[in-house]
């Protein structure tokens, strides 16, 4: 998964827009955006956080600088030392693929924000807000809480299989993303979503969700 192959995986698939949401770091956003320079394909800085109560939120930004700031925040609330021999290196690394470094921190884990408290965060950064894989028997907010707090203001629901459960979790009014979730290139695109708008932009998939101005949002 390093941001070449990647890149080459998602513009193969026939993807015009992916989003590199790694846990609770956002170090490999650039170099996947610098990656993917002139070669038709959007990448959008993005993070996925692990909230104390152990859901899995998905933040997408327009500019890396506002990832950047909720990185700041997440590691500022993000405790423990990885463990490589039980979790793996956390390489980071450059457009060539090249390894510039490792970071050392739980990336794993759970931070110490409230899910309500990243929602807003989010929110106070320009962000777009997503319940990750909610279909999941694990990590998701249907499977920690069993249910969507009025109180957390979501852009969208994500799901990565089944989006006929999508009545039994939340508001009709809630729009419903696909998306593959994909920790393997052999992933990528396996799941996605179509949007009918104007050019392939953030500004745009905003509008998308919110159903405005004759855009809209399937999957």
């Amino acid at each position: 998964m390093t941001p070449r192959a990647i890149v080459a995986q998602s513009i193969s698939a026939g993807i015009d827009i992916i989003a590199v949401c790694d846990h609770n770091s956002a170090e490999n956003v650039e170099a996947t955006i610098r990656a993917a320079r002139e070669k038709g394909l959007l990448v959008l800085p993005g993070m996925e956080i692990s909230s104390k109560e152990e859901v899995h939120f998905l933040a997408i930004f327009e500019r890396p600088e506002k990832v950047y700031d909720l990185q700041e925040l997440v590691y500022r609330h993000l405790t423990g030392t990885n463990r490589p021999e039980l979790f793996g290196d956390q390489v980071i690394v450059n457009e060539f693929d090249e390894v510039e470094g490792f970071n050392d921190r739980r990336l794993i884990g759970a931070v110490d924000l409230t899910l309500e408290e990243i929602a807003q965060e989010v929110k106070r950064l320009d962000g777009l807000g997503f319940a990750a894989h909610v279909d999941r028997p694990s990590f998701s907010i249907s499977s920690q809480l069993g249910f969507i707090p009025p109180d957390i203001e979501l852009d969208a629901l994500e799901y990565a299989r089944e989006p006929d459960r999508r009545a039994k979790l939340a508001p009709e009014e809630l729009p419903v993303l696909m998306s593959s979730d994909a920790h393997f290139l052999k992933d990528i695109g396996r799941v996605h979503s179509s949007f009918l708008m104007g050019s392939p932009s953030f500004g745009e998939i905003r509008l998308a969700l919110m159903g405005e101005a004759g855009r809209r949002v399937g999957t």
